[in-house]
């Protein structure tokens, strides 16, 4: 325990008195202090200037990130027949329609994304309380309801993230690993940010990107200058 105090003390005095870093220099900090055992992720966090209670002023949307995550994701499928087929033939960890239903009712949930063709969404309705909360509810704004499964499959196996407001504010995403190589962390980024700027709402009022932060899992934050974050 005294050494892993140790190692976040140290980490914490390289990141004390930096703030509004560019996109690269935030990068190679992140990266410089990312000691743990195992590959960490590393982390965005968007501060937003909207209030999620108003419809108007919710946030919400996808992106591919050119650079992929790092992260194995498991993707679930609602569909029959040759569309169930063309699921499965895209790499679907699970597929299925009412059995499929009754095992995430049971609390087993043994994946990452959910995707649903249209017709199957009477049935995946009745699983909103479960899977809303767990941002995992199959939405056509994010094209997780879709009669291109194949596709769909593909893309959340590939690199895309989808990104929802929390209550205080704040989108949250992966968007890599720090073995990634610096340019690669930086694109991800910037497409990241990119995607949370254009998915702006009509009734956001006043500065909407507040502040970018980036981190590891394991290590401090760091704020991005956020003209550095939505420039190429």
């Amino acid at each position: 325990m005294a050494k892993l105090g140790k190692r976040i003390r140290a980490a914490r005095e390289n990141f004390e008195g930096k703030a509004a870093l560019s996109v690269e220099d935030a990068v190679a900090l992140i990266k410089a202090n990312a000691s743990a055992k195992f590959d960490e992720t590393v982390e965005l966090a968007v501060n937003l200037g909207v209030d999620p209670r108003h419809a108007d002023q919710m946030v919400r949307g996808v992106v591919g990130l050119p650079n992929g995550t790092g992260k194995t994701v498991r993707v679930a499928v609602f569909a029959r027949g040759v569309k169930a087929d063309e699921a499965t033939a895209a790499g679907a960890d699970i597929v299925g329609a009412e059995d499929l239903m009754e095992t995430i009712q049971s609390g087993k949930i043994e994946f990452d994304r959910c995707i649903a063709t249209p017709d199957m969404m009477p049935i995946v309705g009745r699983l909103g309380k479960i899977l809303g909360p767990r941002n995992l509810m199959p939405n056509p704004k994010v094209g997780t309801v879709t009669m291109d499964v194949g596709n769909a499959v593909k893309a959340a196996k590939g690199g895309e993230v989808q990104f929802k407001v929390e209550k205080a504010g704040i989108v949250h995403g992966g968007v890599g690993k720090a073995s990634f190589d610096d340019k690669a962390l930086a694109e991800n980024i910037r497409a990241f940010v990119g995607a949370v700027a254009r998915a702006k709402p009509a009734g956001a009022k006043g500065t909407y990107l507040k502040k970018v932060s980036v981190s590891s899992t394991m290590g401090p934050g760091v704020s991005i200058d956020v003209a550095s974050a939505t420039t190429e």
